[in-house]
C-alpha cells in the first residue's frame, strides 16, 4: 500500500477531509499532519489521528510564518513515530517548506507533490514582498515531482507566466466526491417549490463582504421575492460584524456550519440557486478559481449564479447553464433574476440536471487513477520500488 504523508495548512478545513477520503478510496494509507484553526487539537479525520503542528490564525500572515518556523524545528520529533512515507503531499506554500524539512528527517529521497489550490494575493504583488515569495516558492518547488491544482486559470495566469514550477501538472477540480459511481438518472428526491420566494444558497467559506452587501441590497429591493440562506464558515477576520449584519437583514439568514458530504444533498435541495461569486481577491484568485460550491450546487440541481468574466463564468458558458451577470450591482442582479418565472426557472434547472453527473463529481475510479499516478512517482524515485515490482 502506498504510504502518503499529507502535510496541510489547516486540518479542520473540510477540503482536507475530502482529499483524505479521495486518497483512501484510491487505496493509499495516510499519515496526516498539519496546523489547525481551532483552539484545541483535532481528534480525528476519517479515523486518522492527525499529528498536530499547532494553531494558526486566518488572515494573520506574520503569525503563520512564525508557526511554520517553529514547526520546522520540531517536525522531525513530531514525526519520529511515523514510518518513512513513500510520498509527501504538501498543501500550500508553507507546507512545502515543511515537506522539505520532513524529507530530511526521513533521510531524504522521498518524492514531494505540491498541492496549490489558491494563489495568495501576496505572491502576485510586484514589490519586494511578492518577488521574494515567488522566489521562495520556485526554490522550494525546484525538484517537486508533481503540481496538483484545481483550475486551468491558475496555470495560465500564474504558474506558467511566472515560471514557478517545472514539474508536470495534475488538474484535480474541486468536484464533489461520490464514493460510488454517479448514476446517470440520479435526480433530486425533492425540490423546493418552483415559485417565490426564490432561494439563493451561499454555502462554504463565507469571506466576501461585497457579495454579502450585494445580496442584502438585492433582496431588499425584491421585498421577499428572493431570500438568501448562508451556511458554512464565515471569515470573521474579513467581516467581524457578519452575524449582526445578517440578523439585521430581513431576507438573509445564517444557518450555521454543515457536514460535507453528509449534509450536501439536503442543503442544496432547499435552494433554487447557488451563489458561485467571490470578490475576495478580485482580479486575481477570485476570478481564476473554480469553487467547490460550483460543483456541489450543480451536483444537486441548484442553478449556479456567476460573473460572466470569471473562469467560473467561462466554464458555465461552455456548459450552457446557469445565470451569468455582466455587472456586480443590485441592478445587474435585478436584470438577471428579478423577473424570474416558473417557466424560466424550470428551464434553467433542467439544463443543469441534464449535464453528465461526472461533470460535477469524482467517483472511486478517479481516486484509483490519482493514487496510481502517485504510486508511479514513488516507484520512479525508488522509494516504492519493492512493492511496484511485487
Amino acid at each position: 500500500m502506498l504510504h502518503v504523508l499529507y502535510l496541510v495548512h489547516d486540518v479542520s478545513d473540510p477540503a482536507v477531509r475530502r482529499r483524505v477520503k479521495m486518497l483512501r478510496a484510491g487505496g493509499a494509507g495516510i499519515t496526516l499532519a498539519g496546523f489547525r484553526r481551532t483552539n484545541s487539537p483535532i481528534a480525528e479525520i476519517e479515523g486518522i489521528e492527525p499529528v498536530d503542528l499547532g494553531p494558526t490564525r486566518d488572515g494573520r500572515f506574520a503569525q503563520r510564518i512564525g508557526a511554520v518556523a517553529r514547526a520546522a524545528v520540531t517536525i522531525g520529533a513530531k514525526l519520529s513515530a511515523v514510518a518513512r512515507p513513500d510520498l509527501i503531499i504538501a498543501r500550500n506554500l508553507e507546507m512545502l517548506a515543511l515537506a522539505r524539512r520532513a524529507n530530511q528527517a526521513f533521510g531524504a529521497g522521498v518524492p514531494i507533490v505540491y498541492e496549490c489550490l489558491d494563489i495568495h494575493r501576496l505572491v502576485l504583488r510586484n514589490d519586494l514582498i511578492g518577488k521574494t515569495l515567488r522566489g521562495v516558492e520556485r526554490h522550494l518547488a525546484r525538484d517537486v515531482k508533481l503540481l496538483v491544482t484545481s483550475s486551468p486559470a491558475f496555470i495560465a495566469n500564474y504558474f506558467k507566466p511566472f515560471g514557478q514550477i517545472a514539474a508536470p501538472v495534475e488538474l484535480i477540480e474541486n468536484k464533489y466526491f461520490d464514493t460510488m459511481p454517479v448514476p446517470a438518472d440520479d435526480l433530486p428526491e425533492s425540490d423546493p417549490p418552483m415559485a417565490p420566494p426564490w432561494r439563493i444558497g451561499w454555502f462554504g467559506a463565507l469571506r466576501c463582504r461585497r457579495s454579502l452587501e450585494l445580496l442584502a441590497e438585492f433582496t431588499r429591493r425584491q421585498n421577499g421575492r428572493f431570500e438568501v440562506v448562508l451556511r458554512g464558515r464565515p471569515a470573521l477576520s474579513e467581516f467581524p460584524d457578519f452575524h449582526a449584519f445578517v440578523e439585521a437583514e430581513p431576507w438573509l439568514s445564517f444557518r450555521g456550519p454543515y457536514r460535507n458530504p453528509e449534509d450536501m444533498a439536503a442543503i442544496y435541495r432547499e435552494a433554487h440557486f447557488s451563489w458561485a461569486i467571490d470578490f475576495f481577491e478580485q482580479g486575481q484568485n477570485s476570478e481564476w478559481l473554480l469553487p467547490n460550491r460550483l460543483y456541489e450546487g450543480c451536483r444537486f440541481g441548484a442553478v449556479p449564479i456567476s460573473m460572466a468574466s470569471t473562469e467560473t463564468g467561462r466554464f458555465l458558458k461552455q456548459q450552457d447553464i446557469g445565470v451569468l451577470l455582466s455587472e456586480a450591482t443590485p441592478e445587474g442582479l435585478e436584470t438577471a433574476l428579478g423577473r424570474m418565472s416558473q417557466e424560466r426557472y424550470g428551464k434553467l434547472k433542467s439544463q443543469v440536471m441534464t449535464r453528465n453527473p461526472r461533470t460535477w463529481s469524482y467517483d472511486r475510479s478517479d481516486c484509483l487513477a490519482f493514487v496510481d499516478k502517485l504510486r508511479g512517482l514513488a516507484a520512479i524515485d525508488g522509494t516504492f520500488a519493492a512493492e511496484a515490482l511485487a
